[in-house]
């Protein structure tokens, strides 16, 4: 059993490495990846936005979309992760908790987290990888 587990992670990619002391080398023990991740906006969807008459006069504008699919898809794969976490410390894989990550990516994660993953993070370093 390793006491501690380091997850690396960006929008597109996650690895995660287990260490049994500070002073041991990391270990991989899984990665996970997000194919959806390196699309382009345009494969998300076919379609044009659909368009809407002016509430006063005549005039047409296109509607805006509601979600941006690109953070639909890391907001997906920030729970994958956030599973996967949660699955092995209850499997008692790890007992603390690195997290490496870009701010914006790791506030998904953050609120993906169980309480219980949540308490165990000991660290987490704001890198863009």
């Amino acid at each position: 059993m390793s006491h501690i587990r380091i997850v690396v992670a960006d929008q597109a990619e996650a690895i995660f490495y287990d260490l049994s002391s500070l002073k041991a080398h990391p270990v991989e023990v899984a990665r996970m990846s997000d194919p959806a991740a390196h699309l382009h906006d345009r494969d998300f969807s076919s379609d044009r936005p659909g368009r809407t008459y002016e509430s006063v006069g005549g005039a047409r504008h296109a509607l805006e979309r509601e979600n941006d699919p690109r953070r639909r898809e890391a907001v997906k794969f920030a729970k994958a992760i956030a599973t996967r976490l949660d699955q092995d410390r209850r499997k008692k894989d790890y007992e603390q908790l690195i997290v490496v990550a870009a701010a914006p990516f790791r506030s998904l994660l953050r609120a993906e987290f169980s309480t219980d993953t949540t308490a165990s993070i000991v660290h987490e370093v704001p890198k863009d990888l």
